[in-house]
């Protein structure tokens, strides 16, 4: 009991730690913490996306999955090695800058499929990514520019990729495997960074294999981060709520449960905390949620006011939430 209850201070600690980190400024910008999020081996989304066609632009071939997988840490050691960098395999600023080109209307090409990407992600866009730049592109640069109150150009350079990096990601909810709740009246927080939303979106995905229903999502935070009622944390887009798994998979429509209410299907929910943590290999710091069971598995852990709730913390390289 008392090495439980040493793990349970030493993790109350550390959540409290964890809840007062803000991102690292970076150069002028409308949004003062506006950084390129680090990715690396076990990310997905978005970012891991763009990096993949980027790294494509530049001549070092990887398949664009969306999965930074040991091919794209491969081929960023080597694209890393023709610029004179740290080949470490990890894409933090100084990649990015090297990765991304400036564009203007008459580019095409892979940096141009990435520009696209980030555009459809972080400003939930549908348009097609065919690598041409064009005067219907160079319009949606714009407003993103307008959004981010930086020279609005319709052209892409640096401030304007990081920018679009650092911008938040949002959730497919029309994919059928995830369902919005909002049980703390924040309305659509359910934005996160494109690793959190890509590695969530794919835990559910193959979660949904199973046949238990889709997953219902709480918060995870503000369009730009921030404060958000309700919260301890939840302000840096790493931080997901879930709901547990009720046996008749109804959980996206009938009423919420606790591990101990008599709908709640632990083996369903067991399930989904391992695909959760299987998709995002290395990028889980913890999951808090009060089962018994789950927690002397080491799946989940203890904290107070988390029995009705998994909350899911990812990290990045080189974030606050430290991998």
């Amino acid at each position: 009991m008392k090495r439980r209850h040493l793990i349970g201070s030493l993790l109350a600690v550390a959540v409290a730690a964890a809840l007062t980190w803000t991102l690292v400024p970076g150069s002028a910008s409308a949004y003062p913490n506006a950084a390129f999020h680090m990715q690396n081996l076990g990310n997905r989304g978005a970012d891991t996306l763009s990096v993949q066609h980027l790294l494509a632009q530049a001549g070092h071939q990887v398949e664009a999955t969306g999965a930074f997988d040991a091919a794209t840490e491969s081929a960023v050691k080597k694209f890393q090695e023709s610029k004179g960098l740290d080949a470490d395999g990890i894409v933090g600023p100084k990649t990015w800058e090297a990765l991304a080109p400036n564009l203007e209307t008459g580019a095409s090409g892979e940096a141009v499929k990435a520009l696209q990407v980030q555009l459809n992600a972080k400003q939930r866009l549908s348009l097609e990514v065919n690598g041409t730049f064009d005067d219907a592109l160079a319009g949606e640069v714009r407003k993103f520019q307008e959004h981010a109150k930086i020279s609005a150009t319709g052209a892409v350079n640096v401030e304007t990729w990081r920018n679009l990096v650092w911008h938040f990601d949002y959730p497919d909810f029309e994919a059928g495997t995830l369902c919005d709740q909002d049980p703390d009246g924040n309305g659509k927080a359910d934005w996160g960074t494109a690793s959190a939303v890509g590695q969530l979106e794919a835990g559910a995905k193959t979660f949904a294999e199973s046949g238990n229903g889709p997953l219902p999502v709480g918060d995870i935070g503000f369009e730009h981060g921030g404060d958000i009622p309700g919260h301890g944390s939840h302000e840096v887009g790493l931080d997901v709520d879930v709901w547990p798994i009720r046996g008749d998979s109804k959980q996206c429509e009938a009423d919420r449960i606790t591990w101990e209410s008599a709908e709640y299907d632990r083996d369903a929910t067991r399930q989904l905390v391992k695909d959760i943590r299987a998709a995002a290999s290395g990028h889980v710091v913890f999951i808090l949620f009060n089962d018994p069971k789950l927690i002397a598995e080491g799946l989940t852990s203890e904290y107070a006011n988390h029995d009705n709730h998994l909350h899911i913390r990812y990290c990045e390289v080189g974030g606050g939430y430290a991998c």
